[in-house]
């Protein structure tokens, strides 16, 4: 099998994921909340009208020139402060300064995400090349699809020697492209651990796995709340809405900042990845001050026109009152009130 697959969990790691509520035994995979969802979701998505739609239909999935970017000053980002600093790099990778610890997001740094170069291609490079990064302390994965974890950005950080944070079964992966296993640790739902004074918690989504054909749901998927004593926020990875969201923000709310996915939709697959008025339910539900939006912004998943979920997003948030942070590519943004939107993106009109 091409390394790009990845590999999956040993005979050894199945047998410790049968204590997980979320692991069906029978089926030997993991399972959301509603055990049907995604059987359910298939038969409506996977069909001859949906191909016709993602070959011949949708406008301007792709923007007509390249999103304005700035460069980051790295010695800007590193210094020290009371509040948490983010820089976003598309989709779903961001990077945060979270008191001192420099803690990178599902990173996907290569020219596509996709198994083949020439599919799922970026919109643009990113503005910061890995060489460029500062030395990052933790590395958090949230599943092992390819817009989330990327086999080149994990080889050069297998050289680096960060610390790896990740769901069950995601491991296996890291430790067939070079990761040490002494470097990587694997959580269950509700599960945490304390990396250099930060915690980390790993909480449901409602999602799926899998990087080939035979490996469907072998790995689970979650989302992540990160906390010290003086900060709190919320990333979802992929989830389509449920009630992990109020469980979530009932339990570990309020949130200073909430990264909730935003970007990538269909009626078809919202059990999967959520519509705009779902993401922004879940921005209440987890009792968010703030909403940065992720999941956009750098490929095309869907068919929907790639400004069309931050369209939408200003829109609702201007109907609800909804707090939201939506940064240049490689902006610096201290989360606190001082912050201002621009709608760069209208720019591009």
């Amino acid at each position: 099998m091409l390394p790009v697959f990845g590999s999956s969990p040993d005979q050894e790691q199945v047998e410790k994921f049968k204590t997980s509520p979320q692991y069906n035994h029978q089926e030997r995979r993991f399972v959301n909340r509603l055990p049907q969802v995604l059987e359910q979701m298939r038969k409506e998505a996977f069909n001859f009208a949906t191909i016709k739609e993602w070959l011949f239909e949708g406008e301007a999935r792709t923007p007509a020139k390249p999103l304005p970017e700035v460069k980051p000053d790295l010695t800007e980002f590193l210094k020290a402060s009371e509040q948490v600093k983010v820089i976003w790099f598309g989709h779903s990778t961001f990077m945060l300064n979270f008191s001192g610890k420099i803690i990178l997001v599902d990173p996907v740094f290569s020219g596509s995400a996709s198994p083949v170069g020439f599919m799922v291609k970026r919109f643009q490079p990113p503005v910061l090349q890995l060489e460029e990064l500062p030395p990052i302390d933790i590395v958090l994965i949230s599943h092992d699809h390819y817009d989330h974890l990327d086999m080149e950005t994990m080889k050069f950080f297998a050289k680096k020697n960060p610390k790896f944070i990740m769901p069950l079964g995601v491991g296996s992966h890291l430790r067939g492209w070079g990761v040490k296993a002494e470097s990587i640790t694997e959580l269950d739902w509700w599960q945490s651990k304390i990396m250099d004074g930060v915690e980390f918690i790993a909480t449901p989504a409602q999602h799926f796995s899998g990087r080939g054909v035979s490996d469907g749901n072998k790995t689970l998927w979650a989302s992540w709340v990160i906390r010290n004593q003086q900060h709190n926020i919320y990333f979802s990875g992929d989830s389509g809405y449920d009630t992990h969201f109020k469980a979530i923000g009932d339990k570990y709310g309020p949130f200073d900042i909430a990264f909730i996915e935003n970007g990538q939709y269909n009626q078809k697959w919202r059990a999967v990845h959520q519509l705009p008025e779902e993401s922004v339910q879940a921005y209440f539900d987890l009792k968010a001050k703030r909403f940065f939006p992720i999941h956009w912004g750098m490929f095309v998943l869907s068919l929907h026109s790639w400004r069309h979920p931050v369209d939408e997003l200003l829109r609702l948030s201007k109907e609800r009152g909804v707090n939201i942070v939506t940064p240049k590519l490689g902006e610096i943004v201290a989360v606190g009130d001082s912050y201002r939107n621009s709608e760069w993106w209208s720019e591009l009109d």
